[in-house]
């Protein structure tokens, strides 16, 4: 008998086959087995099995064309769009910011202020007063210390502006003289002749100063406006602040709800502890500076004291200026020698500041880096003027805080919703269904006595 010997068009045996004995391929079919190492190994083949060739284009799918873009771009494309939707989002919250600038300003402040005095409310309520009482007498009391500041300052100023203007009309006799017989060398018809164009030029522009006058007027109306808004704002705030933002974050997604809830509150626990903070800052920066004045025998002390105090509202940039202009004050007033001693005493207290009473009092929970600060003051100042340089450093701390909780990875209290006493009480066994076992109620001396439940099978 002889054995017919294979030829080219009978069936050849996988290499790969050949050594597991498990699969064979013909000429035009694939086994499965192979057909999924090709695609693990991301491999194609054509009719006659040969690894390695492209599939027509219309066989590509939407894998293998994403595939067929290299990583960075897909990567770039994906944070494009995304910047692009966050940069759109920011312009629209701009553009409502602006066209509701009144009411995002007494908002503000009134939120400055709801942090300073409801500590003064909380401690009236463990006191067994009602929250009502307590927040109506904390905002009664504080109006009245600051209309009684306000009215102090504006008696010292106006006992005080004859005095000062003595001392500035001598001054400019003596920047007169120096002009003309310093090494300037100024004639008197040319100091005159700027006198004369400075009238000239108001006279000339009498009716636009007029009408910025009549503006003027506007504004002060828009800001008695917004004073009684902040008044009422912080009424609330010191009452229901609390009941607020739980309704406000019911908005949330459920499962961010808790965390969300937490940021807020510590967003404003640090905006209490910034304004107190800031608070006795001010008070240390404005006494320090004023005995300075006192003793150098500047004029108006108390007016430029309460300068200081509220420019230390202003960190960094607040504490240059006011300080700049007491020396400058002083300049005019008592001659160079008292100026330098002012400046001394200026940037005394400003070190004492800086290197002691804002590291102790503030801590590392309201530390912000001084180009944050300067950056945030700058923005502030575009935005909304003076306003938005005091408004600037405390919600930049306020975002701090709270962006700082929400990316925590253990949140700090346990994401369970509050429930009051009187509802524990009413519903006990409710109560023990929505903790769990992550908050269980204590147990009492007679419960231990039953077995454990049995754990539930996993699904």
């Amino acid at each position: 008998m002889t054995k017919n010997l294979p030829t080219a068009d009978d069936d050849v045996q996988d290499p790969q086959a050949a050594g597991t004995g498990t699969r064979q391929a013909t000429g035009d079919d694939s086994a499965p087995g192979a057909a999924n190492e090709q695609g693990d190994r991301a491999e194609t083949t054509d009719g006659t099995g040969t690894p390695g060739q492209a599939p027509s284009g219309d066989s590509l799918t939407n894998a293998a064309v994403t595939e067929l873009v290299p990583k960075g771009f897909r990567v770039a494309a994906a944070f494009s769009w995304r910047f692009l939707v966050v940069a759109a989002a920011v312009a629209v919250l701009g553009w409502l910011v602006a066209e509701l600038s009144i009411v995002v300003i007494t908002l503000s402040i009134a939120l400055l202020l709801a942090a300073l005095m409801n500590p003064a409310v909380d401690a009236l309520e463990r006191a067994r007063m009602p929250r009502e009482l307590a927040g109506s007498i904390v905002l009664v009391g504080g109006l009245g210390l600051l209309g009684g500041v306000i009215a102090f300052v504006v008696t010292q100023f106006t006992r005080n502006l004859p005095e000062m203007q003595d001392h500035i009309n001598e001054s400019l006799d003596q920047f007169r003289q120096w002009m003309t017989t310093g090494p300037i060398g100024l004639d008197t018809a040319d100091i005159q002749g700027f006198v004369d164009q400075a009238v000239s030029f108001v006279q000339e522009n009498q009716a636009s100063l007029t009408t910025q006058a009549l503006s003027t007027a506007g504004v002060v109306g828009q800001i008695v406006t917004g004073i009684l808004l902040v008044l009422v704002i912080l009424l609330f705030f010191l009452l229901h602040g609390e009941r607020i933002w739980t309704f406000l974050t019911r908005g949330a997604p459920s499962y961010a709800r808790a965390r969300v809830h937490l940021a807020g509150r510590r967003g404003f626990e640090t905006l209490g502890k910034f304004m107190r903070a800031t608070v006795i800052v001010a008070v240390v920066d404005a006494v320090g500076i004023g005995v300075g004045l006192a003793i150098v025998g500047v004029p108006l002390v108390i007016p430029l004291a309460t300068l200081v105090f509220l420019g230390a509202f202003v960190p960094i940039v607040g504490a240059v200026v006011t300080g700049a202009v007491a020396v400058l004050v002083a300049l005019v007033t008592v001659g160079w020698i008292g100026a330098l001693v002012v400046l001394g005493v200026v940037i005394a207290v400003q070190q004492l500041e800086s290197n002691i009473l804002q590291p102790l009092l503030l801590g590392r929970a309201v530390r912000l880096h001084p180009l944050a600060v300067v950056l945030a003051i700058t923005a502030g100042v575009f935005i909304a003027g003076i306003i938005g340089a005091l408004l600037a450093v405390p919600l930049l701390a306020v975002i701090t805080a709270g962006v700082k909780s929400l990316t925590q990875e253990t949140p700090e209290e346990p994401r369970q919703p509050h429930i009051p006493k009187f509802a524990r009480r009413l519903a006990p066994n409710l109560v023990k269904k929505q903790h769990g076992s992550e908050h269980p109620e204590p147990e009492q001396a007679g419960d231990r006595t039953e077995e454990p439940p049995d754990p539930e099978p996993r699904q």
